[in-house]
């Protein structure tokens, strides 16, 4: 059996924590800043973990994570 590849566009998009959850970036941070004040615009740069459903998924796109 061949080896599986991993979807390089999500490796790059997601990480795993020690616990072995997958880490994600906060969307909303790229262009449009100065409408949105400082303490939102610090709480984007913060990671947060994919949603429950989506796990399967991205699990299946990345083999090694």
């Amino acid at each position: 059996m061949p080896k599986l590849k991993t979807n390089r566009g999500a490796a790059k998009r997601f990480s795993r924590t020690g616990t072995g959850k997958i880490k994600r970036a906060q969307s909303f941070r790229s262009h449009i800043l100065t409408k949105k004040s400082p303490k939102r615009k610090r709480q984007l740069r913060s990671g947060a973990l994919i949603a429950p459903a989506d796990e399967a998924t991205i699990r299946q796109m990345i083999p090694g994570i």
